[in-house]
């Protein structure tokens, strides 16, 4: 059971700074990128969510998949 409570609390965590990082992409990263590339104004929110969930997604996954694994007994 406290193997099941460390994974949750590590997802939280990594969800917690994913927030953050979502939060400095917004107000930093989105304004530059449309300044410098009004062309793309409209599109850059949904193009930097879509790649920050994706890296989310598989960082997510890849640790799940990495605490949850069989170990070895040798």
């Amino acid at each position: 059971m406290t193997s099941r409570l460390k994974i949750f609390g590590l997802i939280a965590i990594l969800g917690f700074v994913a927030g953050i990082i979502a939060q400095v992409f917004a107000t930093q990263v989105i304004p530059w990128i449309q300044l410098n590339w009004p062309d793309l104004g409209q599109f850059v929110p949904y193009l930097v969510a879509g790649v920050v969930g994706a890296v989310l997604t598989v960082a997510l996954v890849s640790a799940w998949a990495y605490m949850t694994s069989k170990k070895d007994p040798y």
